[in-house]
């Protein structure tokens, strides 16, 4: 492709600040960066029509993790490191809803519940035992101490589980697409600039400048490059992230649907929760890990077959139920829960491994690289 001089001087001459990655983490670094900087030229570039990642594709869970990854995160984490994983979660959603207004967001927040199948009694029995510590934990972080987890019976017919939920009163649902689109208004008001379909195929540090090289064609340059690529970042990096896909389903309305709030279950692995009158389901991962550790948008048999089945025969038990869509997204995890946000080497910075938690970091995790990039 052979770019005219008026595009090249247009979008791709003078630019300040570089971004890869149109999500949640590309577009609140590109809004952070406009705040510090405000005379600088800020160029993001997304390689797919849409955000390739995960962040129009989540489930738009407005949470901070349930029991079982509370307690799953203390086995490789300290106390002090959980309580700062909840905290920048927290701070995240907060940063993110005063940015984009709930109501622009579809937030609710209807309360979590963690559900339990009759072959987890161990983790069942765990989790329960564990709540007053837990509470007792989370109480330096939600200050007004209103007890976060407690016991509740469950009100929407599940079958096949446990007979007890554990609910979350401070956990929200919002609109994934509602929120990028907001995201995407705070930065076309600003003045940033973002390309669709433009793939940063590889780059390269060059004197004070970063060289980047566009399609594998078009050779540009850029004072500083932030890299928010998350479950794509090897393609470019060296660091411990690695993609996770999520499988989803979405069914038709249903009448009369009982079923409100976010759902976790199998330590987070599946997730539900309502949308208007629909279910919308997802996960399954862990039926084989290696399979969905790939970049490639797709749909497994087994893995959907497994979600039909949580569907029929936990969820919506003795009820007809038609999927209308399904999807995938691909995330970023690795061995530690906590993101990558650092200089990888001068004037090129990232933010990566989101762990499966994007909407509720992404716009710490873009700030915090901003604030990294202008020293």
């Amino acid at each position: 492709m052979n770019l005219s001089y008026w595009e090249r001087n247009t979008w791709l001459h003078n630019i300040d600040y570089a971004i890869v990655g149109s999500g949640i983490v590309g577009l609140s670094c590109a809004l952070a960066l406009r705040q510090l900087k405000p005379a600088s030229k800020i160029v993001v570039f997304e390689r797919g029509m849409l955000p390739s990642g995960a962040s129009t594709k989540n489930a738009g869970f407005a949470c901070f993790g349930s029991m079982s990854e509370i307690l799953s995160d203390l086995e490789t984490h300290t106390e002090e490191e959980v309580l700062q994983l909840v905290q920048q979660r927290l701070s995240g959603l907060a940063t993110l809803r005063n940015r984009i207004g709930d109501s622009f967001l579809n937030f609710q927040r209807l309360g979590g519940y963690e559900i339990f199948t009759e072959n987890s009694t161990t983790l069942y029995e765990k989790c329960l035992e564990s709540i007053p510590r837990i509470n007792s934990l989370l109480n330096e972080v939600f200050l007004d101490q209103k007890p976060v987890f407690s016991i509740k019976k469950d009100p929407f017919g599940l079958k096949n589980v446990q007979k007890d939920l554990i609910f979350n009163c401070y956990e929200g649902q919002l609109d994934p697409g509602r929120m990028t689109e907001g995201l995407l208004q705070k930065v076309a008001e600003k003045g940033i600039l973002l390309l669709n379909n433009a793939e940063i195929t590889s780059f390269s540090a060059e004197n004070d400048q970063i060289s980047l090289v566009l399609d594998n064609s078009i050779e540009f340059r850029a004072k500083r490059l932030c890299i928010a690529t998350n479950g794509f970042a090897r393609q470019l990096l060296q660091e411990d992230v690695k993609p996770a896909r999520a499988q989803v389903l979405v069914t038709h309305p249903i009448p009369d649907l009982k079923i409100k709030g976010t759902f976790h279950l199998d330590e987070g692995y599946y997730y539900f929760r309502n949308v208007n009158d629909r279910i919308l389901l997802g996960g399954g991962r862990n039926l084989d890990f290696e399979a969905e550790e790939t970049t490639e948008n797709g749909l497994t048999e087994r893995v959907q077959q497994r979600l039909e089945e949580l569907l029929r025969y936990t969820i919506l038990p003795d009820r007809e139920v038609e999927i209308e869509q399904r999807w995938s997204g691909i995330m970023g995890v690795g061995a530690k829960k906590k993101p990558i946000v650092k200089e990888l080497q001068p004037n090129v910075f990232c933010g990566v491994r989101l762990g499966g938690m994007g909407v509720a970091i992404g716009t710490s995790v873009g700030t915090e690289m901003a604030q990294l990039a202008i020293k």
